[in-house]
């Protein structure tokens, strides 16, 4: 989903570039299924990092979970997956939020499940902090603890980084991956002018990811 589309939350489909073919011979193009950063970032010496940039109210990120998911649980051992949360909007802003505070608290992957399920299948906005503490409760999250952490120094600071990756990879869209502090790919982007579903979407840019993955190995 694009930054300049968050208001058209319920797209049935992503918006797909004429990029030409999804894969050229020889591979992913540059330019075409993925782009490269025009200022490399800092990376961890050994690590090959992948963050996938998402939002919990994006229908295209609902839909890429359960792969990215199941890829992320299968990486070698170089390679280290996280997730940045953006914030794009103002109530973008308080899902950012809740995502860091139950990060602080050990519980995000426990219950992100239950959030995408609530926000994508039963309408609930989530975007208010009292309300995402009765709705966390009923999950085992303690909501005196859940509220100290999403107003907490830290969860503020993760906001601020998460923003400041975000702007660095130039991110305008969710889902997006970037690779190694060098590289961006997404499902549109990897599917681009193809007829695909979105889980076809979503297996190509993983496709997409493991070469940039062995393009940062290689330091190509």
């Amino acid at each position: 989903m694009k930054r300049r589309d968050f208001s058209a939350l319920f797209a049935t489909a992503p918006v797909l570039g004429a990029a030409g073919s999804a894969l050229a011979q020889g591979g992913p193009v540059e330019g075409r299924q993925y782009n490269v950063l025009g200022t490399p970032l800092p990376t961890t010496p050994g690590k090959i990092e992948v963050v996938e940039f998402f939002w919990y109210g994006c229908p295209h990120c609902y839909a890429f979970e359960p792969a990215i998911e199941a890829w992320s649980k299968q990486l070698p051992a170089d390679v280290a997956f996280r997730k940045a949360h953006v914030a794009f909007r103002a109530n973008v802003k308080i899902h950012q939020r809740m995502f860091y505070a139950l990060e602080a608290l050990g519980k995000e992957a426990e219950v992100r499940p239950a959030i995408f399920n609530a926000m994508h299948q039963q309408g609930q906005a989530l975007d208010d902090p009292k309300a995402q503490a009765k709705f966390l409760s009923a999950l085992g999250v303690d909501p005196n603890k859940y509220q100290e952490a999403y107003n907490s120094f830290g969860v503020v600071t993760k906001c601020q980084q998460a923003e400041k990756l975000s702007e660095a990879y130039r991110i305008d869209g969710v889902p997006s991956i970037g690779v190694g502090g060098r590289f961006l790919t997404s499902p549109a982007q990897a599917g681009a002018g193809q007829r695909m579903n979105e889980l076809e979407l979503g297996q190509k840019a993983l496709q997409v990811t493991d070469f940039l993955i062995q393009r940062a190995r290689n330091k190509a």
